[in-house]
């Protein structure tokens, strides 16, 4: 007898785990990865592990109460350094590769973060945000905390940020632990920020990223530089007209290889490319100037955290090339670029690549892999056959007992014949004949991807008995630079109307979608977008908008990145041309909604401030037109539906589902637009 399956639950997130972050040992002979979950206190822990790939035995390297992350194994494979915040704030860890009790090495008192080791193993090198006082001399305390600041100065604009909070004068600086003696000395100092990169092969040499132009606040720039370890004078690789991360040493020490972009009018709109810099020569070349693709993973999920490590270009052995990700038609797959320019798909598949490590004389990958009905796990591959083998199946007990609706591929064309690109989730249970009610949803940035990879809100709504749509329209990564750029200046223009097509195309294919019972939803520009659709049409008859935008002429100044941000994808400013940040506002619409709308919001976002949910639930409620209600989460940020508190996340997938059942009920027959 087949036991029976059933759908999704907002409560099962806590049970969903992911593999993550995986590293090959110097030998190639066994991987460590993080492990994510949520334990029985509904708080987040990460346990790292080290599993062999020839007995795939597993050992538990870390556990209990604790979050423990990118593990990085010393050079001779023996140890592996960590960070932890298991004393109270982010620091190194040592820990033997084949268990034991983990040993602290750093005791900073503003942390650590991002270990590198160096060739030799003697060396780590790491970063830490500080203030002009602070010090890598400064050892943390078992004090209580100071007493909060009566006054504070502010001297530059980006003095906030979602990630980080309030930073005011902090910044990010690079220092060296010696592993054996403790001393730590420091590499970089003053207001600028620095990101840890590689080392050299000689280790003589750090690779960084750092802006360090006359006004960090207006010019945006991040550029590669050459650091020597023990003193002496910076080379700079770049040119200050674009962002360059992840830099990596060739082999041989002769070449670099980043990623970024050089574009000094665009910093957001604007597709990643494999750079390399022959050290020699000082030339600098982009491998993949021709090739239409945006470097790295611009897949959209809502289990996984934002911010996976990016290994960046990982060479080969022989410098003749290196391997990357890049995202492509709501794909992220592993590809190898050559020198010349020539770029093959290593490894592929209609799924999401999140992360990855290869070890080249054994031509063995390990690949982090989510799709649709798979949170996150790891594949090794051989990279000669393309024969793959499953290393986790962290979420077996789970998935065994859930049914999970694939998606269907859909290709349509807008009302101006671009191609555009998405997919359908049939609801659980679903029976021929039967009528079902259908939730768009719509993707933030815009500049990211929906695509291949699981997502529990979507897979939640197919459960409770709703069709989902969710699309690409243009403004996305995965189909070219103009594509991606098309939507600036031009917010709830030919992106409204794409997304308008994509109702459209599957009303017309699936006569199981009931048009009087449609809904929509999305978060941050997905909010923006939904904001603006109940503003245009009363097609959809309930609509939830999250961590959103209504007013452009507000979030310039609120926003962490508002100023910016205006700038270049509305196109306006409050004192050149207000009335384009006005034009692009779905709160100048505000009189024309009256689609029951469910407002979501973090308390502590600063990328989308929530004075944005403030004005638009004041105005709604003062002109009585629309049921409206709003939902504000204490403490919570831009990332509460990837990275927020467990318990908050899934309220908020249980308020989402529960508007919805409450709306989309049948109503009058609706015309399609």
């Amino acid at each position: 007898m087949v036991q029976n399956k059933r759908g999704i639950t907002a409560e099962d997130f806590y049970r969903i785990r992911y593999a993550s972050d995986p590293q090959l040992s110097p030998d190639g002979t066994a991987v460590a990865y993080v492990q994510s979950m949520v334990d029985d206190d509904r708080a987040y822990r990460t346990h790292l592990f080290v599993q062999s790939l020839a007995e795939k035995s597993v050992i538990a390297l870390t556990e209990g109460a604790v979050r423990d992350s990118s593990p990085r194994w010393s050079p001779d494979g023996t140890q592996i350094c960590f960070i932890s915040k298991r004393s109270g704030i982010s620091q190194i860890w040592l820990i033997d590769a084949k268990g034991g009790e983990p040993t602290q090495v750093t005791r900073c008192k503003t942390g650590a973060a991002n270990p590198v080791w160096s060739p030799d193993g003697k060396r780590i090198a790491f970063s830490s945000m500080m203030t002009p006082e602070d010090s890598f001399a400064d050892l943390e305390m078992d004090e209580k905390k100071e007493a909060p600041k009566k006054a504070i100065v502010v001297n530059r604009m980006k003095y906030k940020s979602d990630d980080l909070g309030f930073v005011y004068d902090t910044s990010k600086q690079i220092a060296v632990l010696d592993v054996e003696t403790g001393e730590i000395t420091p590499v970089t100092h003053g207001e600028y920020h620095h990101t840890v990169g590689t080392w050299s092969p000689d280790g003589h040499w750090l690779a960084i990223t750092a802006n360090q132009v006359e006004n960090t606040d207006l010019q945006h720039s991040i550029d590669v530089y050459l650091v020597p370890v023990n003193g002496g004078e910076w080379i700079k690789l770049t040119r200050s007209k674009g962002t360059f991360f992840f830099p990596t040493w060739s082999a041989d020490g002769k070449k670099l290889a980043y990623i970024g972009s050089e574009s000094p009018t665009q910093l957001i709109a604007t597709q990643k490319n494999i750079w390399v810099s022959d050290l020699e020569t000082g030339t600098q070349t982009c491998l993949t100037t021709d090739w239409d693709v945006q470097v790295g993973d611009s897949t959209i999920g809502d289990v996984r955290s934002p911010g996976h490590p990016n290994p960046g270009g990982v060479w080969t052995e022989d410098g003749s090339g290196m391997y990357f990700i890049a995202s492509e038609r709501g794909n992220s797959c592993l590809y190898h670029a050559t020198l010349d320019g020539t770029i093959t798909k290593v490894i592929g598949g209609e799924r999401n690549i999140y992360g990855f490590t290869l070890h080249e004389q054994s031509r063995t990958a390990v690949i982090a892999v989510s799709d649709p009905i798979t949170p996150g796990d790891l594949i090794e591959v051989n990279l000669e056959t393309g024969e793959e083998v499953r290393l986790t199946e962290v979420n077996n007990e789970l998935l065994s007992e859930l049914d999970l609706p694939e998606p269907i591929e859909l290709e349509y064309e807008g009302q101006d014949g671009w191609k555009l690109h998405g997919w359908l989730l049939k609801p659980v249970g679903f029976q021929e004949g039967e009528k079902y009610p259908m939730v768009l949803q719509i993707h933030g940035g815009p500049h990211s991807m929906y695509g291949n990879t699981f997502f529990h809100e979507f897979l939640l709504l197919a459960a409770k008995g709703y069709a989902v749509l969710y699309t690409n329209p243009r403004g996305s990564f995965g189909y070219g630079e103009k594509f991606m750029q098309a939507c600036c200046g031009d917010y709830g223009g030919n992106d409204y109307l794409d997304l308008m097509s994509a109702v459209k195309y599957a009303c017309d294919q699936f006569d199981f979608i009931d048009t009087n019972r449609m809904g929509v939803a999305g978060g941050s520009y997905g909010g923006f977008m939904t904001n603006w659709i109940v503003g245009q049409t009363n097609l959809f008859k309930a609509a939830v908008t999250d961590r959103s935008i209504c007013n452009w002429l507000s979030f310039y100044g609120v926003s962490d990145i508002g100023y910016y941000f205006s700038a270049e994808e509305i196109q306006g400013n409050p004192f050149t041309n207000p009335e384009k940040l006005w034009q692009h506002s779905p709160i100048r619409h505000v009189a024309n909604i009256e689609t029951p709308l469910l407002i979501m919001h973090g308390e502590q976002d600063h990328r989308c401030p929530i004075e944005q949910a403030e004005q638009l639930y004041i105005a709604l409620q003062h002109q009585g037109k629309a049921p409206v209600s709003f939902i504000r989460f204490p403490g919570a940020s831009h990332e509460l539906s990837r990275s927020g508190d467990p318990e908050q996340r899934v309220l908020r997938l249980q308020y989402t589902a529960e508007w919805f059942d409450a709306y989309l009920h049948t109503t009058e027959k609706v015309v399609m637009e």
